[in-house]
Order: C-alpha cells, then structure tokens, then sequence
C-alpha cells in the first residue's frame, strides 16, 4: 500500500499543531515534510528534547520524556486517530511510525 501524499495530523486535544505529509514509506517508518502551525511552538521543546535523548542513546531518559508526547497528543490518519505512535520531528522533517493498536499488542 502506498503512503506517499497521505497526510497525518498532529493533534493537541482539539488544536492542530501540524501536518506530516508523507514523501516516502520504509516499513515501518514513515518519512515526510512536517508543516507545522503557530501553535506548535508550544511543544517543540519537547520533540527536541526527546531527539537529543535519542541521539545521546538514553533511552530510559527518552522514555519518560516521549510518555509526555504520547500523553498529550494525538496523530491522526485519514481514517481517524492511530491508537499509538512513535514520532520525531526535526525542523521541517518528520519521521515515525503507527498502528492502530497499541504497540505492546502488536
């Protein structure tokens, strides 16, 4: 199935904080330019806190940072919200991957 032009949604309760519009699908990661809106701003420092933490290679840290991100937001597909996701955002680029159960069931 392809991914590429598919839009994703990057939700705070009701508010849109961006769009990921996909440019390219490697099982299971998605890639794609990420068009964020002003109200993003409010949570970049926390996609940038969890990237470092990533980089570094501390994944305990990474853990209890991203838990705020998977807490919070929500990312929606065109058939509707995914019921879990790990995404990473870095300035206009964004990659991540979905399903629509939670992962420790997949």
């Amino acid at each position: 199935m392809g991914f590429e032009g598919e839009v994703r949604r990057q939700m705070r309760q009701e508010d849109l904080l961006g769009e990921l519009v996909i440019d390219e699908a490697g099982f299971p990661w998605l890639n794609g330019r990420f068009v964020p809106t002003p109200t993003f701003r409010g949570v970049k420092p926390w996609f940038d806190e969890s990237l470092a933490l990533t980089e570094a290679e501390e994944y305990e840290r990474f853990d209890d940072s991203y838990a705020r991100i998977a807490g919070t937001l929500s990312l929606v597909a065109p058939s509707g919200p995914v019921a879990e996701f790990l995404l990473h955002i870095s300035d206009d680029r964004a990659w991540f991957r979905c399903s629509d159960e939670p992962f420790d069931n997949v």
